[in-house]
């Protein structure tokens, strides 16, 4: 089997193709939008990529074509030589990564389903309307606190009325297209918000991570975009260090320190899941898995409880989806 090395580009990308003893058959440069049609002429072989916005679409490409596709980390292919001695040039690298594909069985990241893709697209562009909105009425509750008013507490769907209730007399026309703008944004997140709804209706997994208390829509689409398949875990423990919630630990000879979250991978999950957490403690404070949390909070006080609730509830979820199952509480406290 060849070794098919591609440095991406944003434009153009390298090629570097060696034979099974590693001697190098072909070295090319080709556009990046010519890659799927080149895949799918080569016999089956095994293409190395490194992580990057063109490798999704590149190794989906190159599965379709029948290729073993390898993503590399990018924090490992360092170690491989790409870039060694301050010698990066296109061509370097892309040999590099084919004579490493030759010694060893590079390890590759998950490559996401293109359900999981279409799930991460929708629950991504959403993030970004939502963070658009908060930004522009940041920007207004500013201009109202220099004017000394302030509006009526009330949700952000509400927020350009009840401005214009407090500014009878009128807007400077730069705050008027801000409201305006909130007003169009909180349509389109609306907009999203239904299809999110439509999406899990008729979903059976989606439905089952619903049962749990504090888990809507967006936790469960994302979730599922995020972890794909739950084959890929060999228990609930994992998902919580893949998801950067377990503690991390600096610890050498007799010291012994533990740390903050790791934070590793998703970094919008994390943060869905510590809102679902706090949703849950307001909706269900009776609830064995707030109870659990609350004796955290005795301890650790209240972030820390609800950090550790975030990681009971991704393992909670992961397991309802692995035995296809509902929500209990009598079994979400057990280890």
């Amino acid at each position: 089997m060849e070794h098919i090395a591609i440095d991406l580009g944003g434009r153009e990308s390298q090629i570097c193709v060696r034979a099974p003893d590693g001697t190098i058959v072909e070295e090319r440069r080709l556009a990046t939008a010519a890659l799927p049609p080149y895949l799918a002429r080569r016999p089956p072989a095994r293409v190395i990529l490194e992580t990057c916005a063109e490798s999704v679409w590149v190794a989906a490409a190159g599965q379709a074509a029948g290729h073993d596709v390898r993503v590399v980390p990018a924090g490992l292919v360092r170690m491989l030589g790409v870039g060694a001695r301050r010698t990066k040039s296109d061509q370097r690298d892309a040999r590099a990564l084919s004579a490493a594909s030759c010694r060893v069985e590079l390890p590759s990241v998950h490559l996401a389903s293109p359900t999981a893709r279409a799930r991460r697209t929708l629950c991504s562009t959403r993030d970004a309307l939502v963070g658009a909105r908060t930004q522009a009425i940041n920007t207004v509750r500013g201009w109202l606190r220099q004017q000394g008013v302030r509006p009526r507490s009330g949700e952000a769907e509400s927020f350009p009325p009840r401005v214009r209730a407090v500014c009878p007399t009128g807007l400077p026309p730069a705050i008027a297209r801000q409201l305006d703008t909130i007003a169009h944004l909180t349509g389109q997140i609306a907009a999203a918000n239904r299809e999110l709804v439509e999406l899990v209706r008729p979903d059976r997994v989606c439905q089952q991570l619903c049962s749990v208390p504090g888990v809507g829509p967006v936790t469960a689409t994302r979730f599922t975009a995020t972890l794909d398949t739950p084959g890929r875990f060999p228990a609930a423990h994992t998902v919580g260090a893949y998801l950067g919630l377990v503690p991390g630990e600096h610890s050498s000879g007799d010291r012994h320190a533990r740390l903050g979250i790791t934070k590793a991978g998703s970094s919008a999950m994390r943060t869905t899941l510590v809102q679902a957490a706090w949703a849950l403690r307001r909706a269900r404070p009776n609830d064995p898995m707030v109870q659990w949390a609350r004796r955290i909070e005795r301890r650790r006080g209240r972030k820390i409880a609800t950090v550790a609730l975030a990681r009971k509830l991704s393992g909670v979820l992961y397991a309802l989806w692995r035995d296809g199952t509902v929500y209990d509480p009598a079994r979400a406290t057990r280890p």
